[in-house]
């Protein structure tokens, strides 16, 4: 399976494929969430593609203290099956939380860290699922998510993807559609959370109706979510990529962790 992503090409990483390392590590998740009290391997599906069946990976995480008034999140990655990296950094971040339950506390956190599951399982041709209309999308890994979203009814979204410009820092974007305030209406990310690494900030309106994402079914949703796309540097080497993603997403957890407790007068 090729990459359109430059790999990292160490001793270490020639030894194992990507594709490879990333089915082991999948699996390794799968089996500590069964002896994990805060996280739960809870796959999507069945569906089908051309007549052959996988799931859509899916992990659940309740902080210590979570109840159904918590604020809930998703974590996604891996719209592209070729984008192991980002796939592999939101497996990471998933297994720091189930080692320190403490900094997701009273958060419901899931984790989709492979969209493209037809393309990972089934072969499927790349199909440019990050652009898809959330609620007329014919991608059926697009439609569980649809259903999920409205079933969950999360108060954000967080994307993990590599940058597809030869930009060498971080792009963080937070987006909402036209006219509406993101929840919370606070700042998301800050300086603080993504030092020492460069990030460029951006803030896009998006039009509306929204066309793509997610957002695109907000009105369905019980509350007006926001949208936030962290995109990494493509040529950095994968150990700075996951560090990266890892520090920014846990301090992101902990500083929404803190809008949250805000909120409830804590």
């Amino acid at each position: 399976m090729s990459s359109i992503f430059p790999l990292h090409t160490g001793t270490a990483a020639a030894l194992v494929s990507p594709v490879d390392d990333f089915q082991s590590h999948l699996s390794a998740l799968y089996t500590l969430a069964q002896q994990n009290n805060y996280i739960f391997g809870s796959p999507l599906g069945p569906f089908f593609h051309e007549g052959r069946h996988a799931h859509l990976p899916r992990f659940v995480f309740f902080g210590p203290h979570a109840s159904d008034d918590s604020w809930r999140l998703a974590f996604l990655a891996g719209y592209d099956q070729r984008d192991i990296r980002a796939s592999r950094a939101v497996l990471h971040l998933a297994e720091r939380l189930a080692g320190n339950v403490e900094e997701g506390h009273g958060l419901n956190l899931t984790f989709f860290p492979l969209v493209d599951a037809a393309g990972f399982f089934l072969g499927a041709l790349p199909r440019n699922l990050g652009a898809e209309h959330w609620g007329r999308s014919a991608a059926p890994e697009i439609r569980l998510l649809e259903k999920d979203a409205r079933l969950r009814g999360y108060h954000g979204f967080i994307r993990v993807e590599s940058s597809r410009t030869e930009d060498e820092i971080i792009v963080i974007d937070v987006r909402q559609p036209r006219g509406t305030a993101g929840s919370p209406d606070l700042e998301l990310v800050s300086s603080e959370e993504t030092a020492p690494y460069p990030v460029r900030f951006e803030c896009s309106q998006l039009a509306t109706p929204v066309a793509e994402g997610p957002l695109a079914v907000a009105d369905d949703l019980p509350f007006q979510p926001f949208e936030l796309v962290l995109r990494v540097p493509a040529a950095w080497p994968d150990e700075l990529y996951h560090e990266a993603v890892g520090l920014i997403l846990t301090r992101f957890i902990l500083r929404y962790r803190a809008f949250q407790a805000y909120g409830q007068h804590l």
